[in-house]
């Protein structure tokens, strides 16, 4: 397990602790885990992104912090939000990441977000130029978004 895995780990237990809200100080948890301050800035972009429903505020300089808040919604509210957020192109690894969090807060059926997933494909864009592909992913993947609200 590698440190971010641990980084992440502490950061989700902790949230689970708190009801969903968490205020750390950055350089306390760069010394806890006695690595550098990046390395905890790295893992609040990829681990808690929008696109897995967490909202996360930051403050750097001396009393700096960061405010981690997992957002939970009804279905609706996190489809329209999801929606609304998407922008003018999607990669796959970002659509994959969000179809997760659907996935995992009950938003769509596990089913649907296959189909999803499978519909904005590589392979079902491959008729299409590349550099259209990641325009193309974002539509479709708002239109069957919209279709499910």
């Amino acid at each position: 397990m590698g440190i971010s895995d641990l980084i992440a780990g502490f950061i989700q237990e902790a949230l689970e602790d708190s009801d969903g809200v968490l205020e750390l100080q950055r350089s306390d948890l760069a010394q806890r885990f006695n690595c550098v301050p990046s390395q905890i800035n790295y893992v609040m972009s990829t681990r808690f992104s929008p696109e897995q429903g967490y909202i996360v505020e930051s403050r750097r300089g001396g009393g700096g912090y960061i405010r981690i808040t997992r957002v939970r919604v009804d279905r609706e509210t996190l489809l329209m939000h999801v929606i609304n957020s998407l922008g003018d192109t999607l990669d796959l690894p970002s659509a994959r990441a969000i179809a997760r969090n659907l996935v995992d807060n009950g938003a769509i059926s596990l089913e649907a977000g296959r189909t999803l997933l499978s519909a904005v494909s590589d392979a079902a864009l491959r008729a299409a130029p590349r550099e259209s592909r990641g325009a193309i992913r974002a539509d479709v993947f708002k239109q069957v978004l919209i279709h499910l609200v």
